[in-house]
């Protein structure tokens, strides 16, 4: 959902993906963790993948978000939304009314 959400900001290639997760805290990430997912969301038809040449080096490939993609993100994200109330309100010890 990260990476589907950092695409639709702006079409990324990997290593930047990993630099943009890090900024925003998720320092976790590596970038041979993120290649297989981008693989799925390629194959699942939410992104797709072209090169563009750079200066000094190998093409570098970008991933850009699709129509489906978008449909999906938002899902995903009011789905998260709901979670994280929940989990939100756990913590306070509140109950849902």
């Amino acid at each position: 959902m990260c990476l589907l959400a950092l695409i639709a900001e702006d079409p990324s290639y990997g290593y930047e993906m990993v630099n943009k997760l890090e900024d925003r805290g998720l320092a976790l990430v590596s970038e041979g963790s993120i290649y297989p997912l981008l693989s799925r969301l390629q194959k699942a038809g939410y992104i797709e993948g072209y090169f563009v040449e750079s200066v000094g080096g190998p093409p570098r490939k970008y991933y850009r978000i699709l129509a489906d993609g978008r449909d999906r993100l938002d899902r995903w994200a009011l789905e998260w939304n709901k979670v994280s109330e929940g989990v939100g309100e756990i913590l306070k010890g509140g109950q849902r009314a």
